[in-house]
């Protein structure tokens, strides 16, 4: 059900599947920062002579996400999602994405001879790296451009330019400046090292070691380095003619700029995947560890599973409903963007923007709740869990700061989004909290009530300018797009319940969904009551059926987990997974079998 059947589950997942089961990617923890690194860019190779053509791949997002899905299981899988999304979908996807030419030979980066990177983040623009400072002035006397970081505020920001990995060469967004005029923000294809080292004019400094996901970021500037005239990635937002006219499809530079970096929209896809496969794996050894750890029981020398407690499974349950319906929405937002046209792309854009926000939101609580189930043992590095809630902390910023999206997305649907009512609706007669699609309903009369409450907050305030107003609007509006988000996975949950052939496996979707609905609904109750969309008895029995549906579903978690599919041999390797904790002895055990 999560990944499809048949041949779309071989092509789309199947193949990721059996390279994490490669004893290569067994979990072995103690490994040094320096090790770590280079094994993300080992493992990467291995990616690519698992693949058929590299082309094809970057240009397939289902591929490229479902990669990131699988690839964020395995240890330090951080690193290899990180080093993948840059080199096959900022590098090789952007060039792929613009206009073909001869002098480019991309044969060095489909079988990666170099690796490709991707520089655009400066140290003083992030979020608004429409305003990078770094340029790519013209030479009319060579017809070459002449690469420079003007000073140390424009020096790009974290990609991984070191030698590690070998020959390097990266996508550069640099400012492009034609007879001293600024033409907007262009990519430029920037050879950065080759055997011997760094090129020359290329100045690269590494940053200190980050947790959860072993890259070699670094800092990296430019002095006068000249790029040949091909080196200009151009398409319709710009090309750059013989006499160095710049003819455009754009009106403006920050048009031109998005549409240089469009490649951010598939990294968002990529990270909610690897936030998806993480807490999936989480969830998994979770699971596991409380089947397996014994705790004292009602009786004088009994000993019952931990995960007997409701204050134990009732955790576990709430957080796998959320990842079950993280998954969903992701599929749903994939095939969306996979067969966007050009009338709706804006619409999928913003959904895909939505979705990562949510997704890796949701990521981070699961990693943190499945961490603290496990108690102590949870801390060690040799049991698996410690380095999700970092590597997922990176896909929260990854590809664009989850506010940051999110305050665009509010804005848009604030004023451009058609939702459900807000007011009741009187002959309506009272629906059920076991009602799949009542519970739905309630969700999107939510969603109407704030966003109601947001467009009054933005026309009560008139005199202090577009940023005051805005401030006024957009608590109410950002609850919104969270409601709006939390709608969407669940009409893509429904969906698959009413997709499942099998009537246990529907029954057991249809009981998860219903407890993810009520659980979303909960903080909602307030206003569903007030506005008259609810009762008293809707309010005084959401406990009792949420408490309902965990007594039917706890004998399940196994079963809900084996869903996840993760491969035994990923499973093997973690000692609270098979019974076994932070003793030497068991350890040992486990890990000479792997």
């Amino acid at each position: 059900m999560l990944f499809g059947s048949g041949s779309d589950r071989e092509r789309n997942h199947g193949r990721w599947r059996r390279l994490i089961s490669n004893q290569t990617f067994r979990h072995r923890p103690g490994r040094s920062p320096a090790e770590q690194v280079a094994q993300s860019y080992t493992w990467l190779r291995l990616v690519n002579d698992t693949i058929e053509d590299a082309e094809s791949l970057a240009r397939d997002p289902n591929l490229l996400a479902n990669l990131h899905e699988w690839a964020a299981i395995v240890d330090g899988g951080g690193g290899l999602c990180t080093v993948a999304s840059i080199h096959y979908n900022l590098f090789l996807g952007s060039l792929l994405d613009h206009d073909p030419d001869a002098r480019r030979d991309l044969s060095d980066f489909t079988s990666m001879r170099r690796i490709g990177t991707f520089l655009c983040t400066e140290v003083d623009h992030g979020n608004d790296s429409s305003s990078l400072e770094t340029t790519a002035e013209f030479d009319r006397e060579t017809g070459e451009f002449i690469l420079n970081t003007p000073h140390p505020g424009a020096q790009k920001f974290m990609p991984n330019t070191s030698t590690t990995g070998g020959p390097k060469t990266a996508m550069v967004a640099a400012r492009m400046l034609v007879d001293g005029q600024d033409q907007g923000v262009f990519l430029f294809l920037t050879p950065l090292s080759d055997e011997r080292g760094l090129l020359p004019g290329v100045q690269v400094r590494r940053l200190p070691y980050r947790s959860g996901a072993p890259v070699d970021h670094c800092l990296t500037a430019f002095d006068q380095v000249r790029l040949p005239r091909e080196a200009l990635l151009e398409a319709d937002h710009g090309r750059l003619a013989d006499d160095a006219t710049l003819t455009s499809t754009f009106g403006n530079r920050r048009k031109r700029f998005l549409h240089s970096i469009g490649r951010v929209t598939i990294g968002k896809l990529c990270m909610s995947g690897a936030a998806i496969g993480a807490s999936r794996a989480a969830l998994n050894i979770a699971v596991r560890y409380g089947q397996h750890r014994r705790v004292a029981g009602p009786r004088v020398g009994q000993r019952i599973p931990i995960n007997a407690h409701r204050t134990h499974h009732s955790r576990l349950l709430n957080s796998m409903a959320t990842a079950y319906a993280m998954t969903f929405l992701h599929r749903s937002v994939l095939f969306e963007w996979a067969h966007h046209t050009t009338e709706n792309r804006d619409e999928a854009e913003r959904q895909v923007a939505v979705a990562k926000g949510w997704i890796t939101w949701q990521a981070r609580a699961i990693a943190a709740e499945c961490r603290e189930r496990c108690g102590a043992q949870g801390l060690f590095a040799v049991n698996g869990l410690s380095d999700y809630a970092p590597y997922i902390e990176g896909t929260v910023t990854a590809e664009g700061d989850n506010i940051v999206i999110w305050a665009k997305a509010a804005a848009e649907l604030l004023l451009g989004h058609q939702t459900a009512s807000a007011a009741p609706t009187p002959s309506a007669r009272p629906g059920k909290l076991t009602d799949l699609h009542f519970l739905r309903t309630l969700l999107a009369r939510a969603e109407a009530i704030w966003q109601a409450r947001a467009r009054t907050a933005l026309r009560s305030e008139r005199s202090g300018g577009s940023v005051a107003r805005w401030n006024k609007a957009s608590t109410a509006a950002l609850h919104m797009v969270s409601v709006h988000a939390a709608l969407r996975a669940a009409d893509a949950f429904i969906e698959a319940v009413e997709q499942a052939g099998e009537p246990r496996a529907r029954q057991l979707l249809e009981q998860l969904c219903t407890l993810f609905l009520l659980d979303q609904i909960g903080p909602h109750t307030g206003d569903l009551l007030a506005e008259e969309h609810i009762n008293a008895d809707h309010v005084r029995e959401l406990p009792l059926v949420s408490d309902s549906l965990l007594d039917d579903l706890a004998p399940h978690m196994a079963t809900l987990v084996e869903g996840f599919d993760l491969p035994d041999q990923f499973l093997a390797a973690i000692p609270i997974a098979n019974g076994a904790g932070v003793d030497l002895a068991d350890y040992a055990r486990i890990v000479e079998h792997v």
